[in-house]
């Protein structure tokens, strides 16, 4: 099932305090203000998603073709995703870590203490 940019907000909606927003002229998520993913208009498409570098490089490794990059995001804690090819889990285990990694503080500590961290 290839997935949409709608679906995509609804995963990353399920998280506290996360808001459509634009970045660069084109769709994107942020989470009290700081964007973690956007939707990429350029030719190679797919979806930018922030992640910690050993994250982006064990994607880049594993070979899985749902998961790529660009030059332009060599050195960057960005992950680029081929929304055809992407496991809806695998998404959603993303989205969960890129909003942690954005998140205040404050934010974080009431998921811990909801135990839905």
């Amino acid at each position: 099932m290839s997935l949409t940019w709608e679906n995509v907000v609804r995963l990353a909606t399920e998280l506290p305090e996360v808001a459509e927003s634009t970045s660069y002229r084109t769709p994107a998520l942020t989470v009290a203000g700081k964007s973690f993913a956007r939707l990429r208009s350029e030719a190679e498409g797919g979806l930018v998603l922030r992640c910690e570098m050993a994250e982006k490089q064990a994607l880049l490794a594993s070979g899985d073709p749902a998961f790529y990059t660009t030059a332009h995001y060599d050195g960057y804690p960005y992950i680029l995703i081929d929304l055809d090819r992407v496991d809806t889990g695998h998404l959603r285990e993303l989205l969960d870590a890129a909003w942690w990694l954005v998140a205040p503080a404050k934010l974080r500590r009431a998921r811990e203490l909801e135990g839905d961290g």
